[in-house]
């Protein structure tokens, strides 16, 4: 039985206060975090500094990372991003597709799910895909190929994910591509989040869809319809609709600072997502890449096209809370429920990850209170320590 104590910690309380605390793991489990102080422990113990402990990030919306991408036809590309994230505090992810052929496509699942069957301790946790498109609007492709666009089909899902359509969490797609939201409506009964992205749709054909199982805006506010005083769009729908969850990219850049404060404000921390949207080089120097065949120029924290064209980010999840925090004043229970509480709760593994709590996976990330990532544990395995401390802190008398 493999026990371990984290002490030296502060823990976020219901009101948003830090308190101090520890956190008692076995076998990968939390047993304990609490605020009363443990006098007779004698096993492995670990300091945390007096950072502050967070459920482990879940990020919903992320193509790559350190040199990989899902969409490459290479069995390693999973493994790689998996072990890259912990360094940003993220300890669970959806690999998210892009637009590409069905054969490229069905690859890319093939070698995701051999990942999900073999990945072991010390990486993130892959909880299954996010397939953006095909199915989108051509004239708001954004950075997906648009050569390889299609009309929605069931049928092509199938064939993808099954019968039972395993493993598929999210789809983003047009909802004025799905004639009378029949696709919408089957996928929503069969337990897919529904996500309208890369879409023309105005604010009826949204809402008519959102009436059909529609719950879901894929980047808000980036390859949709913006709003306008006449017409307010699918921009408009996120802050009006109260049942739409929407995934924000708290760069900077595809939301202004503006932005952000104002989606914060009106659609507030209990209905947004905190994502990356992250490309392949993301942790590398700035460069060529590509994404989906396409040529894409990475400076500082921007990626783009040759036209422009933005396409992915270069964002962490630790960074886009310390954005969120410096522009949007969000507190600690904000924080949380931005970057791992929602996800959990619309991914139905709330059982199990986005806080911390007795029973729940010992996913837990250490930060200083700007959100640099100290420590990240991932299923109770020390995955990432910022310097070589992470090894000398272990087996320490309390």
């Amino acid at each position: 039985m493999s026990r371990m104590l984290i002490k030296n910690i502060r823990l976020v309380q219901p009101e948003g206060e830090l308190a101090d605390g520890t956190i008692l793991i076995e076998n990968g489990r939390i047993i304990s975090a609490s605020t009363e102080p443990i006098d007779d422990w004698s096993g492995e113990c670990f300091d945390g500094g007096g950072s502050v402990a967070l459920p482990g990030f879940i990020d919903i919306h992320i193509h790559g990372a350190a040199g990989a991408d899902f969409m490459d036809d290479d069995s390693t590309a999973a493994g790689k991003v998996a072990a890259a994230l912990p360094a940003e505090g993220t300890t669970s992810f959806l690999a998210t597709t892009l637009t590409q052929s069905p054969e490229r496509i069905s690859s890319s699942i093939h070698y995701g799910r051999t990942y999900m069957k073999g990945s072991g301790e010390g990486a993130a946790e892959m909880l299954g895909f996010h397939l953006e498109g095909p199915f989108i609007h051509p004239d708001q492709a954004g950075a997906q190929p648009s050569a390889y666009i299609c009309e929605p089909s069931m049928d092509q899902m199938y064939e993808w994910f099954g019968d039972t359509l395993a493993d598929l969490k999210i789809i983003t797609m047009a909802p004025e591509q799905d004639k009378n939201f029949k696709i919408t409506h089957e996928l929503n009964e069969r337990g897919v989040i529904v996500s309208a992205g890369h879409t023309t749709a105005d604010y009826k054909t949204l809402s008519e869809a959102q009436a059909a199982g529609l719950s879901h805006l894929t980047h808000y506010g980036n390859a949709m319809r913006g709003l306008h005083h006449r017409e307010i769009g699918v921009v408009g729908a996120g802050m009006l609709n109260k049942e739409l969850f929407c995934e924000i990219i708290a760069d900077g850049i595809h939301l202004s600072p503006d932005m952000l404060k104002l989606v914060v404000q009106v659609i507030g921390p209990e209905r947004l997502l905190l994502i990356t949207d992250s490309m392949r080089a993301k942790g590398l120097p700035d460069g060529s890449y590509t994404l989906g065949d396409q040529k894409v120029t990475v400076s500082g924290n921007e990626a783009i096209l040759a036209d422009g064209t933005l396409a992915g980010s270069m964002l962490k999840m630790n960074e886009g809370l310390r954005q969120l925090k410096d522009i949007a004043d969000i507190t600690w229970t904000d924080a949380i429920a931005l970057s791992s509480g929602n996800a959990a709760r619309r991914l139905g593994v709330f059982d199990r990850k986005g806080s911390i709590e007795r029973g729940k996976d010992a996913d837990i990330v250490l930060v200083t209170e700007d959100f640099n990532v100290q420590y990240t544990f991932c299923r109770g395995k020390m995955s990432f320590a910022h310097d070589s401390t992470g090894r000398r802190k272990m087996n320490l008398d309390m």
